[in-house]
């Protein structure tokens, strides 16, 4: 698995997940997972939202699939990240192509939780 980087007690960041890294997402102690990342969007050797859910929840993991354009993130993406963070089971593993548009996510979040 990539290394993640931990922002809070209950929430961390890391760059792009592979299917077979979520057993050992579960193993570190996260109960969910965010994928900040549009399908495809690094081209085809990029995995599905559809394998990485199917791959968190055979790993007793809660998944959700926010696409959030990197370059442009909206209000209403920090908006829906926020309100994740307070649903979500936690510790919440977010991920991206860099970790750094879920950094983003995050920061922005933070002023409203």
């Amino acid at each position: 698995m990539s290394a993640f980087t931990s922002l809070t007690e209950n929430f961390a960041v890391a760059p792009q997940l592979a299917p077979e890294d979520m057993a050992a997402v579960a193993a570190a102690g996260f109960k969910s997972v965010i994928n900040n990342r549009p399908d495809f969007e690094g081209g085809p050797a990029q995995p599905s939202s559809e394998q990485m859910q199917a791959a968190a929840q055979a790993a007793g993991l809660n998944y959700v699939h926010q696409p959030v354009n990197g370059a442009n993130i909206q209000p209403g993406d920090v908006s829906t990240f926020a309100s994740l963070l307070k649903t979500l089971p936690g510790p919440v593993l977010a991920f991206c192509r860099s970790g750094a548009r879920s950094t983003k996510l995050f920061m922005s979040a933070s002023n409203s939780l």
